[in-house]
């Protein structure tokens, strides 16, 4: 089986590191992008989340591909008429945004390889030991898939490798809640851009419930979810010699229903003045003062089909589970 060797870090992306963090700790309020969650550290953590009782999301979405996943490549290789004449056997190229550990990707790609015998799977993330990770697992795990990781920060620089293929985006993990509307809908037009007519974007989006269920998920008991949010000042503290001290500061988890999100933030518990040494840089905190670290966007029906066929795409078939705590989107790209 062929492979392809990861690529190393780009300076490109520890370029972005530090910018991103010298704005967004000189904006008014703090913020810093959930991108930076995800160092070896921070992947670790967010696998160990994954498997909690309270998060609901990985489990209620891993159940709707281990149910669907055969359909979904199916229509996703289905014939549209763009093909030339006489072409019968579609094949598909599988490429996937935010790969992580690639965990419930293994069921697509397993559908994949059943139905075309061989599959080339390009997993797209900021984290090279998760692509390393997912790497070595699905090539034990999966035969016939060829495993061909991108180090890219996929937000800003997504680009799809000219194929003959056809190429289905996975866009799965409701990461695309990650983002605001409008920023979500300039993601979503991007990735159009990218791919030619026929292609088609698999995308997860987790959907309004009740607030209970929701603070759970993003403030669990153990406190694992609260070291993954603490975990970014510890990465800042190695990568860009801060001096953050993680007592200091508190996670906290908020559900804000205007605007139909999660907010995730770390909290000074002190007035405290931190220096990056590395950016040449110092911060106040006031105690009280928030570092906004994440919003997590949580959808109503429909509201994902809507936002998809706005960036060029025509919604095809729309999965979810029996209470409808999560959606799972098929589209083509026009």
């Amino acid at each position: 089986m062929t492979t392809f060797l990861l690529p190393a870090v780009s300076s490109q992306i520890e370029h972005r590191l530090a910018s991103a963090v010298r704005d967004g700790l000189a904006s008014r309020p703090k913020r810093l992008p959930p991108w930076l969650f995800y160092d070896e550290a921070g992947s670790r953590l967010f696998d160990q989340i994954t498997e909690l009782p309270e998060y609901y999301l990985t489990r209620t979405e891993r159940a709707i591909l281990a149910a669907h996943a055969e359909r979904m490549i199916a229509r996703a290789a289905e014939q549209t008429g763009n093909e030339p004449a006489g072409n019968h056997s579609i094949r598909l190229r599988i490429t996937e945004l935010g790969a992580g550990s690639a965990d419930k990707t293994r069921l697509l790609l397993a559908a994949a390889v059943a139905r075309q015998g061989t599959l080339i799977y390009e997993p797209v993330d900021v984290s090279p030991s998760a692509l390393e990770a997912a790497r070595q697992r699905i090539e034990q795990e999966i035969a016939g898939v060829t495993v061909a990781p991108r180090v890219m920060d996929y937000t800003h620089d997504f680009e799809a490798a000219t194929t003959a293929d056809r190429r289905l985006v996975l866009y799965i993990g409701s990461s695309i809640g990650n983002f605001d509307p409008q920023e979500a809908a300039e993601l979503l037009g991007r990735v159009r851009a990218g791919l030619k007519p026929g292609d088609a974007l698999l995308l997860g989006v987790d959907l309004v419930k009740e607030e209970t269920a929701l603070l759970a998920a993003y403030d669990d008991a153990v406190g694992v979810t609260a070291a993954f949010n603490l975990n970014l000042l510890a990465r800042l503290n190695r990568e860009l010699g801060a001096d953050f001290n993680l007592e200091s500061f508190q996670h906290r988890a908020v559900w804000n229903a205007v605007e139909s999100r999660i907010e995730m933030h770390l909290a000074s518990r002190i007035a405290q003045l931190v220096r990056l040494e590395r950016l040449d840089f110092e911060v106040d905190f006031s105690a009280g003062e928030t570092i906004h670290t994440e919003n997590s966007y949580k959808y109503r029906p429909e509201q994902a089909e809507t936002m998809l066929a706005a960036a060029g795409f025509r919604p095809v078939e729309t999965w979810t589970d029996a209470r409808q705590w999560f959606s799972v989107c098929l589209a083509r790209a026009e």
